[in-house]
Protein backbone atom coordinates (compact mmCIF):
# COMPACT_ATOMS: atom_id res chain seq x y z
CA UNK A 1 0.00 0.00 0.00
CA UNK A 2 2.70 2.56 0.78
CA UNK A 3 4.42 1.68 -2.35
CA UNK A 4 1.07 2.75 -4.12
CA UNK A 5 0.68 6.00 -2.14
CA UNK A 6 4.79 6.90 -3.27
CA UNK A 7 3.62 6.54 -7.10
CA UNK A 8 0.75 8.45 -6.92
CA UNK A 9 2.66 11.37 -5.14
CA UNK A 10 5.49 10.85 -7.83
CA UNK A 11 2.50 10.64 -10.63
CA UNK A 12 1.23 13.99 -8.74
CA UNK A 13 4.32 15.77 -8.62
CA UNK A 14 5.25 14.79 -12.24
CA UNK A 15 2.42 16.30 -13.36
CA UNK A 16 2.15 19.68 -11.29
CA UNK A 17 5.41 20.29 -12.77
CA UNK A 18 4.22 19.54 -16.28
CA UNK A 19 1.62 22.07 -16.21
CA UNK A 20 3.88 24.41 -14.82
CA UNK A 21 6.40 24.00 -17.93
CA UNK A 22 3.41 24.57 -19.96
CA UNK A 23 2.15 27.51 -18.55
CA UNK A 24 5.46 29.29 -18.69
CA UNK A 25 6.42 27.91 -22.34
CA UNK A 26 2.75 29.56 -23.36
CA UNK A 27 3.89 33.27 -21.29
CA UNK A 28 7.25 33.00 -23.40
CA UNK A 29 5.27 32.62 -26.78
CA UNK A 30 3.00 35.08 -26.53
CA UNK A 31 5.25 37.69 -25.03
CA UNK A 32 7.76 36.72 -27.99
CA UNK A 33 4.98 36.66 -30.56
CA UNK A 34 4.20 39.80 -32.90
CA UNK A 35 1.38 42.13 -32.17
CA UNK A 36 1.62 44.35 -34.54
CA UNK A 37 0.36 44.14 -37.95
CA UNK A 38 2.81 46.03 -39.55
CA UNK A 39 4.45 43.07 -41.46
CA UNK A 40 1.06 42.65 -43.17
CA UNK A 41 0.66 45.80 -44.63
CA UNK A 42 -1.59 47.53 -42.23
CA UNK A 43 0.96 49.67 -40.08
CA UNK A 44 -0.61 51.89 -37.90
CA UNK A 45 1.79 53.43 -35.11
CA UNK A 46 0.49 55.59 -32.07
CA UNK A 47 2.89 58.80 -31.32
CA UNK A 48 4.75 58.27 -27.94
CA UNK A 49 4.53 61.43 -25.49
CA UNK A 50 8.05 61.40 -25.53
CA UNK A 51 8.79 61.42 -28.90
CA UNK A 52 10.25 64.91 -30.44
CA UNK A 53 7.51 66.86 -31.88
CA UNK A 54 10.20 68.53 -33.88
CA UNK A 55 10.31 65.69 -35.98
CA UNK A 56 6.48 65.64 -37.17
CA UNK A 57 5.93 67.95 -40.04
CA UNK A 58 2.37 68.53 -40.59
CA UNK A 59 2.30 68.65 -44.62
CA UNK A 60 -1.14 70.19 -45.74
CA UNK A 61 -0.90 68.53 -49.80
CA UNK A 62 -2.44 65.66 -50.92
CA UNK A 63 -0.45 62.88 -51.68
CA UNK A 64 -3.34 61.36 -53.90
CA UNK A 65 -3.78 64.37 -56.31
CA UNK A 66 -0.16 65.25 -56.33
CA UNK A 67 0.35 62.12 -58.11
CA UNK A 68 -2.38 62.30 -60.33
CA UNK A 69 -0.71 65.39 -61.32
CA UNK A 70 2.82 63.74 -61.96
CA UNK A 71 1.22 60.36 -63.65
CA UNK A 72 -0.27 63.36 -66.52
CA UNK A 73 2.76 65.25 -66.73
CA UNK A 74 4.51 62.12 -67.31
CA UNK A 75 2.31 60.68 -69.89
CA UNK A 76 0.74 64.00 -71.25
CA UNK A 77 3.66 65.94 -71.50
CA UNK A 78 7.23 64.79 -70.84
CA UNK A 79 7.67 62.58 -74.14
CA UNK A 80 7.02 66.32 -75.94
CA UNK A 81 9.60 67.36 -73.67
CA UNK A 82 11.96 64.61 -74.65
CA UNK A 83 11.65 64.72 -78.22
CA UNK A 84 12.90 68.95 -77.75
CA UNK A 85 15.80 67.49 -76.13
CA UNK A 86 14.02 70.33 -73.48
CA UNK A 87 14.96 71.09 -69.69
CA UNK A 88 12.52 72.23 -67.72
CA UNK A 89 13.76 75.04 -65.69
CA UNK A 90 14.10 75.05 -62.08
CA UNK A 91 11.22 77.77 -61.31
CA UNK A 92 8.85 75.72 -63.31
CA UNK A 93 6.21 74.24 -60.98
CA UNK A 94 6.19 70.66 -62.99
CA UNK A 95 9.92 70.31 -62.35
CA UNK A 96 10.34 67.41 -60.14
CA UNK A 97 12.19 69.09 -57.47
CA UNK A 98 9.37 70.98 -56.93
CA UNK A 99 6.87 67.96 -56.03
CA UNK A 100 7.00 67.56 -52.47
CA UNK A 101 6.69 63.70 -52.23
CA UNK A 102 8.88 62.96 -55.47
CA UNK A 103 11.43 61.57 -53.47
CA UNK A 104 8.93 59.23 -52.00
CA UNK A 105 7.38 58.33 -54.74
CA UNK A 106 10.77 57.32 -56.20
CA UNK A 107 11.48 54.91 -53.47
CA UNK A 108 8.28 52.83 -54.19
CA UNK A 109 9.30 49.25 -55.24
CA UNK A 110 6.26 47.68 -56.85
CA UNK A 111 7.75 44.02 -56.94
CA UNK A 112 3.69 42.35 -57.76
CA UNK A 113 0.11 42.75 -57.66
CA UNK A 114 0.01 42.76 -54.08
CA UNK A 115 3.68 43.59 -52.83
CA UNK A 116 4.91 46.72 -52.68
CA UNK A 117 8.58 47.91 -50.65
CA UNK A 118 10.30 50.64 -49.16
CA UNK A 119 12.87 51.60 -50.83
CA UNK A 120 14.31 53.48 -47.26
CA UNK A 121 13.71 50.30 -44.63
CA UNK A 122 12.85 47.43 -47.10
CA UNK A 123 9.61 46.79 -45.28
CA UNK A 124 7.11 45.52 -47.63
CA UNK A 125 3.10 45.59 -47.88
CA UNK A 126 -0.05 44.67 -49.34
CA UNK A 127 -1.15 47.49 -51.08
CA UNK A 128 0.39 51.38 -52.12
CA UNK A 129 -2.34 52.77 -49.87
CA UNK A 130 0.04 51.02 -46.83
CA UNK A 131 2.96 51.96 -47.90
CA UNK A 132 2.06 55.84 -48.26
CA UNK A 133 0.63 55.19 -44.61
CA UNK A 134 4.01 54.24 -43.72
CA UNK A 135 5.55 57.11 -45.48
CA UNK A 136 3.56 59.13 -43.54
CA UNK A 137 4.35 57.35 -40.07
CA UNK A 138 7.94 56.96 -40.37
CA UNK A 139 9.41 58.62 -43.13
CA UNK A 140 7.79 62.02 -43.04
CA UNK A 141 10.67 63.84 -41.73
CA UNK A 142 12.17 63.13 -45.05
CA UNK A 143 10.04 65.38 -47.10
CA UNK A 144 11.91 68.92 -47.85
CA UNK A 145 8.46 71.09 -46.83
CA UNK A 146 10.70 74.27 -46.86
CA UNK A 147 11.57 74.41 -50.98
CA UNK A 148 9.29 72.00 -52.33
CA UNK A 149 6.09 72.65 -53.11
CA UNK A 150 2.70 71.05 -53.41
CA UNK A 151 1.90 69.68 -57.03
CA UNK A 152 -1.45 69.08 -56.27
CA UNK A 153 -2.04 72.62 -56.53
CA UNK A 154 -1.65 72.84 -60.43
CA UNK A 155 -4.18 69.92 -60.83
CA UNK A 156 -7.04 71.94 -61.93
CA UNK A 157 -4.41 73.16 -64.97
CA UNK A 158 -3.88 69.87 -65.59
CA UNK A 159 -6.77 67.96 -65.99
CA UNK A 160 -6.22 65.46 -62.84
CA UNK A 161 -10.27 64.28 -62.02
CA UNK A 162 -9.93 62.94 -65.82
CA UNK A 163 -6.63 60.61 -64.79
CA UNK A 164 -8.13 59.99 -61.60
CA UNK A 165 -11.56 58.94 -62.46
CA UNK A 166 -13.75 61.13 -60.51
CA UNK A 167 -15.58 63.45 -62.44
CA UNK A 168 -18.95 62.55 -64.27
CA UNK A 169 -19.07 63.51 -67.65
CA UNK A 170 -22.62 65.32 -66.86
CA UNK A 171 -21.72 67.28 -64.24
CA UNK A 172 -22.05 71.02 -65.50
CA UNK A 173 -19.55 73.35 -66.17
CA UNK A 174 -18.63 76.53 -64.09
CA UNK A 175 -17.30 79.23 -65.92
CA UNK A 176 -15.49 80.83 -62.93
CA UNK A 177 -13.86 77.36 -62.23
CA UNK A 178 -13.00 77.34 -66.09
CA UNK A 179 -11.39 80.86 -66.25
CA UNK A 180 -9.34 79.88 -63.03
CA UNK A 181 -7.76 77.04 -64.41
CA UNK A 182 -7.19 78.38 -67.59
CA UNK A 183 -5.29 80.77 -66.30
CA UNK A 184 -3.64 79.14 -63.96
CA UNK A 185 -2.55 76.94 -67.00
CA UNK A 186 -1.18 79.68 -68.90
CA UNK A 187 0.58 80.67 -66.34
CA UNK A 188 2.35 77.15 -66.01
CA UNK A 189 3.12 77.42 -70.07
CA UNK A 190 4.44 80.92 -69.57
CA UNK A 191 6.90 79.81 -66.94
CA UNK A 192 7.98 75.86 -67.53
CA UNK A 193 8.14 77.32 -71.94
CA UNK A 194 8.85 80.85 -71.94
CA UNK A 195 7.94 82.14 -75.81
CA UNK A 196 10.51 83.50 -77.26
CA UNK A 197 13.63 81.55 -75.41
CA UNK A 198 14.25 79.13 -77.95
CA UNK A 199 12.66 77.18 -80.84
CA UNK A 200 12.18 74.04 -79.23
CA UNK A 201 10.60 76.40 -75.92
CA UNK A 202 8.62 78.22 -78.14
CA UNK A 203 7.08 74.80 -79.81
CA UNK A 204 6.35 73.43 -75.93
CA UNK A 205 4.70 76.90 -75.39
CA UNK A 206 1.98 76.02 -78.43
CA UNK A 207 1.81 72.69 -77.25
CA UNK A 208 1.21 72.96 -74.05
CA UNK A 209 -1.65 75.54 -74.77
CA UNK A 210 -3.15 73.39 -77.06
CA UNK A 211 -2.82 69.83 -75.03
CA UNK A 212 -4.04 71.60 -71.85
CA UNK A 213 -5.27 74.75 -71.52
CA UNK A 214 -7.41 75.14 -74.40
CA UNK A 215 -10.02 72.39 -72.65
CA UNK A 216 -10.78 75.09 -69.88
CA UNK A 217 -13.71 76.49 -71.11
CA UNK A 218 -17.67 75.56 -70.93
CA UNK A 219 -18.12 76.65 -74.48
CA UNK A 220 -17.36 73.06 -75.89
CA UNK A 221 -13.57 74.01 -77.13
CA UNK A 222 -10.85 71.35 -77.44
CA UNK A 223 -10.83 68.00 -75.75
CA UNK A 224 -7.63 67.39 -72.68
CA UNK A 225 -4.82 65.84 -74.23
CA UNK A 226 -5.73 66.17 -77.54
CA UNK A 227 -1.89 66.08 -78.80
CA UNK A 228 -1.93 62.48 -77.18
CA UNK A 229 0.64 61.11 -74.69
CA UNK A 230 2.80 58.23 -73.96
CA UNK A 231 2.49 54.80 -76.11
CA UNK A 232 1.70 52.62 -74.12
CA UNK A 233 2.73 48.55 -75.34
CA UNK A 234 -0.77 46.22 -75.48
CA UNK A 235 0.53 43.39 -73.80
CA UNK A 236 -1.82 40.99 -75.34
CA UNK A 237 -0.59 41.94 -78.40
CA UNK A 238 2.78 41.80 -77.06
CA UNK A 239 2.12 37.95 -75.81
CA UNK A 240 0.51 37.25 -78.29
CA UNK A 241 3.53 38.04 -80.67
CA UNK A 242 5.97 36.10 -78.61
CA UNK A 243 3.71 33.06 -78.44
CA UNK A 244 3.47 33.01 -82.24
CA UNK A 245 7.42 33.24 -82.83
CA UNK A 246 7.82 30.13 -80.44
CA UNK A 247 5.57 27.88 -82.27
CA UNK A 248 5.91 29.25 -85.97
CA UNK A 249 8.84 27.26 -85.82
CA UNK A 250 7.31 24.24 -84.27
CA UNK A 251 4.55 24.43 -87.14
CA UNK A 252 7.17 24.15 -90.12
CA UNK A 253 8.46 21.53 -87.92
CA UNK A 254 5.72 19.58 -88.33
CA UNK A 255 4.58 20.67 -91.81
CA UNK A 256 7.94 19.39 -92.78
CA UNK A 257 8.05 16.20 -90.99
CA UNK A 258 4.40 15.62 -92.82
CA UNK A 259 5.84 16.18 -96.01
CA UNK A 260 8.84 14.13 -95.50
CA UNK A 261 6.60 11.06 -94.47
CA UNK A 262 4.48 11.43 -97.64
CA UNK A 263 7.28 11.33 -99.91
CA UNK A 264 8.31 8.76 -97.76
CA UNK A 265 5.47 6.74 -98.70
CA UNK A 266 4.97 7.49 -102.26
CA UNK A 267 8.60 6.51 -102.88
CA UNK A 268 7.61 3.20 -101.00
CA UNK A 269 4.55 2.48 -102.92
CA UNK A 270 6.10 3.04 -106.28
CA UNK A 271 8.65 0.45 -104.77
CA UNK A 272 5.79 -1.96 -104.29
CA UNK A 273 4.32 -1.53 -107.51
CA UNK A 274 7.82 -2.28 -109.09
CA UNK A 275 8.40 -4.78 -107.10
CA UNK A 276 4.77 -6.76 -107.94
CA UNK A 277 5.44 -5.99 -111.77
CA UNK A 278 8.81 -7.87 -111.82
CA UNK A 279 7.01 -10.87 -109.89
CA UNK A 280 4.17 -11.38 -112.82
CA UNK A 281 5.02 -14.22 -114.96
CA UNK A 282 4.88 -13.38 -118.08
Amino acid sequence: METLRQIRAKNSYFLLLSLLWITLLSSSISATSPLSQSDQGTEQHATSPTQDKSQVHEVHCSRERSRAAWKVVEEYLMPFVEKEKYELPRQCRLHPSNDLFRDQEEHKIHLDVNEWRCGYCRKSFRAEKFLDQHFDNRHSNLLDVGHSKCLADVCGALHCDLVMEIKSKKTKCNPAAAARNRHLCEGLADKCFPANQSPSSTRLHELFLRQFCDAHTCSGGGKPFSRGGKKHINRFYLAASVLTLMLLPLFYLIVYLYQREIKRGTQELKRIAKVGRKAKPS
